[in-house]
């Protein structure tokens, strides 16, 4: 029996594919670039850290500003989709980042860290909108059978963007100096302003550079014709009055999502340290850049990957053994030193890629009509991507960031549960059947 529809909608298409060419390049090129952004946090952490003599707990401040930016802005991109379609959100989107983009100028200027802050949050806002308007988008650029290809293909491209951001912003922001903390420490006040203004203006000429770039995208977008999708609405069951929250599955699902996004950003995050360390690489942060890319290329191809294992394994199990090896992966560069500790957690990017997909569609698996509901909440859970730096930048304050990593380790041996056990549909709280 039928009874009113809800507003979580799936779209869908009744266009030529040849049409959908152009848009897909259009979104292929919108994930590309916020791969690049997000991933740009992993060179802005280490120079940041060094113009205002952070420790790690507070250099972690960076992706706690961007990735809060999921939870602030979701809900309302959510709506403007709703209300204004997803093309004005996408230009929305740009248009907003491109303003973020523009805050980077004033914030060198000061130089002031609380503006960066500022600047990221709004950059990762205008971010927000576009995957809360993208993902549907991409989904409803063709026939329902071809959708997942077609996201995986734009992901691809976000993970192209995250391989190539920190080789380049290590050319472009971190600088070759070779003063150390010790001799800036004891700069007089005046000398010590003008480092950190020098230090500090070479954010600006590329984010300028980003900012011109995606406000010109969004007008390009905002002329062109860019196709309308028809939506269908979700049928609710009558007298369907089950709690999303009732669902074992979904509710441990987003646990594994905040811990597995929180986790990938966390590792990545503190790898231009971990890497010049000393015991560790003993290399510049410039030359540690470059490897932070390989990490990021990791993920890419590790989502082509494990697309391909997947159709022939079952994906729970693919996902518990992935984070078992990435567990073991991290432990062992925590208890070893030079080239070992660094290709051994360099090789978590490999493995991780796969855990977000996953998890996401195991949390939403036999939701029905509440599957609306359960996306909200898997994305929401993104905000990991802000707690868990945090409190790997606690512990390494603490204990040194060799062996802070054993905070994304714990992460693992919950999604290594999730995949082995806690992903099974149809058990609810209380209960042990449907």
């Amino acid at each position: 029996m039928r009874a009113a529809t809800s507003q979580d909608q799936i779209p869908v298409t009744s266009g030529v594919a040849g049409k959908t060419r152009g848009p897909m390049a259009v979104m292929t090129t919108l994930f590309f670039l916020s791969g690049f952004l997000a991933a740009l946090n992993d060179i802005l952490i280490p120079h940041l850290k060094s113009i205002f003599d952070l420790n790690y707990a507070e250099a972690m401040l960076v992706q706690f500003s961007f990735f809060s930016a999921f939870l602030i802005f979701a809900v309302p991109a959510g709506v403007l989709v709703e209300r204004a379609g997803y093309k004005k959100t996408i230009v929305t989107g740009l248009l907003t980042m491109g303003s973020g983009a523009l805050l980077f100028i004033p914030a060198a200027n000061l130089p002031s860290f609380a503006v960066f802050m500022c600047a990221l949050m709004v950059l990762a806002g205008g971010i927000t909108a576009l995957q809360v308007s993208g993902n549907p988008y991409v989904s409803g650029l063709g026939p329902a059978h071809t959708a997942s290809s077609r996201l995986t293909l734009t992901q691809a491209f976000n993970s192209l963007g995250s391989t190539i951001a920190p080789y380049v912003g290590g050319l472009l922001i971190l600088s070759g100096t070779t003063v150390t903390m010790e001799q800036v420490r004891r700069m007089p006040a005046a000398a010590l302003q003008a480092h950190r203004l020098s230090e500090a203006a070479a954010v600006k000429a590329p984010y300028l550079g980003i900012a011109i770039a995606l406000v010109l995208l969004g007008l390009l977008i905002a002329l062109y014709d860019l196709p309308a999708i028809k939506r269908t609405a979700h049928v609710r069951l009558a007298g369907d009055s089950s709690s999303v929250w009732r669902h074992r599955h979904l509710v441990l699902g987003a646990v594994g999502i905040f811990v597995a996004v929180g986790s990938e950003v966390a590792i990545g995050s503190f790898l231009v340290n971990y890497f010049s360390s000393p015991e560790i690489g003993a290399i510049t942060a410039r030359t540690a850049a470059g490897y932070v890319s390989l990490y990021w290329a990791g993920s890419m191809i590790g989502r082509f990957t494990g697309s391909f294992v997947m159709r022939r394994l079952p994906a729970t199990k693919v996902l518990g053994t992935a984070a078992l090896i990435v567990l073991a992966l991290v432990i062992t560069s925590t208890l070893t030193l030079g080239h070992a500790a660094m290709w051994s957690i360099l090789a978590v990017g490999f493995f991780n890629s796969i855990m977000f997909p996953t998890i996401f569609t195991m949390g939403i698996a036999e939701l029905g009509p509440l599957t609306g509901k359960g996306s909200g909440i898997l994305m929401a859970a993104a905000i990991g991507g802000a707690i868990v730096p945090v409190l790997q930048g606690l512990v390494a304050d603490r204990i040194g960031v060799h062996h802070s990593f054993v905070v994304p380790a714990m992460s693992y041996i919950f999604i290594a549960f999730y995949g082995f056990n806690g992903s099974t549909p149809g058990r609810y709280w209380g209960s042990s059947t449907r």
